[in-house]
């Protein structure tokens, strides 16, 4: 399969005019089988910068939801006005009560509307946690094993439960994977199992390939030293040939892959173009 990648929504922009930068990723995919589109960001630059762009949303076969977070799912409403009826493929716990707690107060971050106004929209929900193939040489991780001993997560992004939050471990995040001559492409969003969870299990599911490129948002950059100090030792074994990244893994993240990842490593931002 041949795949090509643009950054629509993303936390930085370089040398485009008219473009606009926002916290949250949103990315178009252009493949073999049809256009998707993966994630929405925040809500606020999709539009503006699929214009910018010259990338027409009406073509998209079909949505796909990294998880839930307001941030890939903000743009839902402005990109079904756009697109009118389509699939949207998710877990089925997008719709959870998920917060956030920085400076000592609760933030709502899951999906900025509600179900029924989204499938009134349009939306065609598609809810599964399994590992499946969406098309020919494309599959969508669903639920990811957390099996290593150090990939954590932020402990600031939790669930209410009652009158407590108690730790959100955010088992809707999944990622993207196609099958392309040079090996397998991955298409993260937020990464939230873990990028080593994820990698090892999409070679479980696929079996022994070469993972030739890894693209989006690692989610490094708020997580504990430890986690991504052992994060990015673990990623060496990958022999990853191309590594761009995205929205949460943070500048301190980036500029240490960078050193480590050196001319294999590249900044995903609005407008980057990845062909594969």
């Amino acid at each position: 399969m041949k795949i090509k990648a643009t950054i629509v929504s993303e936390n930085s922009v370089f040398h485009l005019p008219g473009a606009l930068a926002e916290h949250g990723l949103s990315i178009f995919l252009e493949t073999d089988n049809g256009n998707y589109l993966l994630d929405t960001g925040a809500g606020k630059t999709v539009i503006n910068n699929a214009l910018v762009l010259q990338i027409d949303l009406r073509t998209i076969k079909a949505m796909i939801l990294s998880h839930n977070h307001y941030d890939h799912t903000g743009g839902i409403i402005p990109v079904l006005d756009i697109r009118g009826t389509v699939d949207v493929y998710a877990h089925p716990d997008l719709f959870r009560d998920t917060y956030s707690i920085r400076w000592g107060k609760a933030r709502y971050i899951g999906v900025p509307h509600p179900c029924a106004l989204l499938e009134a929209k349009g939306a065609k929900f598609s809810f599964s946690r399994d590992f499946r193939q969406m098309a020919p040489g494309m599959w969508l991780t669903g639920e990811v094993p957390r099996l290593t001993d150090f990939e954590k997560g932020d402990l600031d992004l939790v669930l209410k439960s009652g009158k407590e939050y108690v730790k959100d471990d955010i088992l809707d995040d999944q990622s993207l994977v196609f099958e392309t001559e040079k090996g397998l492409f991955v298409v993260l969003g937020c990464c939230h199992s873990g990028i080593i969870n994820t990698l090892n299990y999409i070679l479980e599911k696929m079996g022994p390939r070469q993972i030739h490129t890894v693209i989006g948002g690692t989610h490094l950059g708020p997580v504990s030293d430890v986690q991504r100090e052992k994060s990015i030792a673990a990623l060496e074994a990958f022999d990853i040939e191309r590594l761009g990244v995205s929205h949460c893994t943070g500048q301190k993240t980036a500029s240490r892959l960078a050193a480590e990842f050196g001319d294999r490593f590249f900044f995903c931002n609005v407008g980057t173009v990845v062909e594969g």
